[in-house]
Order: structure tokens, then sequence, then C-alpha cells
């Protein structure tokens, strides 16, 4: 690991940064608080190797296999559309699809989110009738983060690769939602909402400076967003799997992209909110 653990805790100090004058907070959604879609690696890595080999007789070759795992670990965080569309890319440059059968993103998208969403819907209904709770489906303190976050005089945000409405209700059922003061989401076309976008226009309209500005999450994609536009970024690398402790996986990849500090979840939400706001 790189940088300065925070004595007592799991709280990795990359760079420091200016702290205590953050007034906007911005959340990613999915594995940096929530976990109903946990998985969802395991579900678009097959479905873009199955897409791209099409009806290839010897199978899908490692270089396919390879080539789309190191995409999904580099897009974690943008728009799901996007990575359906660099799935038609892949399928044309392969050539094992007659191009007649090649789906527009649209279309591939579809195939995906109705795969995920069997995974997902069971969890929420699980998560309605009782047999799971919010603390099951979030990363571990996060709950107790975002409340305790709230008591600070910041404005709260998530943005999320997910559809608008997906993400909304998700963030209601796992009881999120009161704390944000707009949710974003995914919309059918990219131009009309992206991360980076909702970071600018809320920088411009508040008249804000990077270090006014917290990002959190669990993707390369926004913490490159923050560092772009001079942001202090929080990375979170955690094993989504059990719901806490570090993914050495995700760890350099984040770094990598920018991340100012590491954690592995919210288990040290007080003392992570006691650095960011020092006294």
């Amino acid at each position: 690991m790189k940088g300065t653990e925070l004595p007592g805790t799991q709280i990795n100090v990359i760079n420091e940064v200016q702290r205590g004058r953050f007034k906007h907070v911005l959340f990613d959604f999915d594995g940096t608080v929530s976990l109903l879609r946990e998985g969802w690696q395991l579900v678009m890595g097959p479905l873009m190797v199955e897409m791209i080999t099409g009806e290839a007789p010897e199978g899908p070759s490692p270089e396919i296999e390879e080539e789309v795992r190191e995409y999904i670990e580099d897009s974690t965080g943008i728009q799901t559309i996007l990575q359906m569309e660099r799935l038609v890319e892949m399928v044309k440059a392969h050539g094992n699809v007659p191009e007649d059968k090649i789906l527009d993103s649209h279309g591939y998208k579809k195939i995906y989110n109705d795969r995920l969403m069997e995974r997902v819907s069971e969890r929420i209904r699980d998560l309605e009738n009782g047999t799971l709770t919010p603390k099951d489906v979030t990363l571990r303190g996060a709950l107790d983060f975002l409340e305790r976050l709230s008591r600070k005089n910041v404005i709260m945000y998530i943005f999320s690769g997910t559809d608008r409405a997906d993400v909304r209700n998700e963030a209601r059922l796992v009881g999120v939602a009161p704390y944000f003061q707009e949710i974003w989401g995914a919309l059918r076309e990219y131009k009309d909402y992206n991360k980076e976008m909702v970071l600018k226009e809320i920088i411009a309209t508040n008249n804000l400076h990077g270090s006014e500005v917290l990002i959190v999450g669990d993707g390369p994609v926004e913490i490159r967003n923050a560092k772009d536009n001079d942001c202090v970024a929080v990375g979170v690398a955690s094993d989504e799997i059990v719901g806490h402790g570090w993914n050495m996986d995700k760890y350099p990849r984040l770094v990598k992209a920018g991340a100012d500090i590491m954690i592995p979840d919210f288990s040290d939400g007080p003392a992570l909110i006691d650095y960011l706001f020092p006294h």
C-alpha cells in the first residue's frame, strides 16, 4: 500500500490535501454506498465475452477474456450505455458475429439489465420482506457515515452510472435517499447526463474551488473526474462480496486514478470525518 495510515484506522492518506473547507460532497452509489448490485461485473463480463465470441467454433479466446476484464476494471463508474457502446466496437473488431446480427448499444444494454436484475430483484424482495436489512445491503458503516456527514454544513449528492429511476428507487430502499439533495443517474442519451457534467455544473453554479468539493467513489471514472477538476477524492476499495475490508484489486486502480485518501469501507467513518473536518 502507498501513503500513510492514520493511527488506529485503515484510512490510508495518499496525498496531503486541504481539509475542512468542503461544502459539497458527491457519492458514487453502487459499490460505494449500496451493495444491491454487487456482482454486476460477473454479469457484464460473461455477457461481453459471449457477444464478442459469437458463434466462433473455438469458443472465447484468452485474449477476449482479458480484453473484457481490463475494460470493465477501467470503466467502473461510467454509464452502462457507454460500456455497451464499447461492446459494439469490440464485437465488430473481432469479426465473429455477422453484421446483421450485431445489436446496437441499447440492445446489448437490455440483455445486460435483464440478466443483472434477476440478482438485484431478489435482493430487493428480501429487503422489502425483511429478510435483509439496509445494513445488509450497504457497505459497512455507510449509513452511520452519511448520518454523521449530514450534520456537517455540506450538501450531499449521488451521481451514478446506473439508470436514474433505478438509482433513486434503490437509494430509497436502502434508506439513504433523505441524506441527498439530488440523486442523479444515467439518462438514455449520454450527452444529457454524465458525472463530469454534474460536477462541473455544481462547481460553476456555486462558484466553488476544488478544495470545497469532495468526491467519494469506488470507480476510476469519478476519481479521475475529481482530479481533473482539482477536487479531493476518497477512493473506496472494498470487498463487495462480504461488504467490508480491502479489495486489493481495486486499490491500485483508484490510486493510479488519483485518489487522495483510500478506505476499505466506512468502519472508520468517525475518524474519517474528523480527518476531513479537523477542529
